[in-house]
């Protein structure tokens, strides 16, 4: 292959996953430049574009980062850029994916098409859909790839906590990937009921909780942002006599009060994937998303 037929671009923040995911494909990757004015505007400036560029850019916190993503996408264009991919391992503005009340809008709408117009394929990981079927229903002028880092989270656990022998979902909503970790690993799984009365008011009901007694338990979400929910499970399996709470996350987006409180009510463990920066990542998504692009950089 003409290693500079395919590239990846990214921002310096994200440099180190990056390079992962550009060694695991086998090709090159650059950095973008992003200027800030004193003004506060910015001007990014894009290294040398190939017919598929493929970007790399987490859109955790997006509000700084979506300017300068937008403002890149043209220039990768009139850089000769054929194929524009996205590869964002979290995806921002999903959760409000319709009007709730009058004067709100719907925000998914608005991602969709913002990101669909100038990307011709999205690439994330566990997108926090809530109510709607699909992320092809997100983009639907655009190819679009939904991966889970379900197997991903199994293979950490199977190698760092191999004791583990119940893995449990704290919603009817993590139901797909805590079956699909617990299939992986040969163990039973079971979800919490959950019942959400506010932001901060979340009420959890646990089936049988003298099951867990002694028990070594892998807590699987897709997302943590203020942990209220999770460190509600945490305490209730502690109170139901677990042995060993491990807590993995897709997407860490909580900070370090949070991972405190988790750590306070008995977590024993904290991992996370390398979706979002964060100091519980231990799980690479590098070879997942390299799977799911080995077509756009064929060996």
């Amino acid at each position: 292959m003409n290693q500079t037929s395919v590239l990846l671009h990214a921002f310096a923040d994200e440099a180190a996953s990056a390079r992962a995911l550009a060694e695991a494909l086998g090709i090159g990757v650059r950095i973008v430049d992003v200027h800030t004015f004193p003004d506060g505007e910015v001007l990014p400036t894009i290294p040398k574009a190939a017919a598929t560029t493929i970007v790399y850019r987490s859109l955790a916190r997006p509000n700084d980062k979506l300017i300068p993503l937008l403002l890149a996408c043209d220039a990768w264009r009139r850089a000769g850029a054929k194929r524009l991919i996205l590869v964002a391992p979290y995806l921002c503005y999903l959760r409000q994916d319709t009007v709730f009340a009058p004067g709100q809008p719907n925000s998914q709408a608005v991602i969709g098409d913002l990101l669909g117009a100038r990307f011709d394929r999205i690439v994330t990981v566990d997108a926090h859909l809530h109510r709607t079927p699909s992320i092809e229903s997100v983009f639907p002028q655009t190819a679009a790839t939904n991966l889970t880092a379900a197997l991903a989270v199994a293979g950490w656990l199977e190698r760092n906590h191999p004791s583990v022998d119940f893995i449990l979902g704290p919603d009817v909503e993590s139901e797909p990937w805590v079956r699909q970790a617990a299939s992986s690993l040969g163990t039973p799984y079971r979800l919490f009921s959950k019942t959400r009365r506010g932001d901060a008011d979340v009420r959890l009901t646990l089936q049988s909780p003298e099951d867990f007694a002694g028990r070594s338990v892998a807590l699987v979400d897709d997302i943590c942002s203020s942990g209220g929910t999770l460190i509600k499970a945490t305490s209730m399996l502690k109170n139901a006599g677990a042995r060993e709470i491990i807590v993995c996350v897709t997407h860490a987006l909580f900070d370090e009060a949070a991972a405190d409180k988790l750590r306070a009510a008995g977590a024993t463990s904290i991992a996370s994937t390398d979706s979002v920066r964060h100091p519980t990542n231990a799980i690479a998504l590098a070879p997942l998303l390299a799977d799911a692009l080995r077509s756009e950089a064929p060996p």
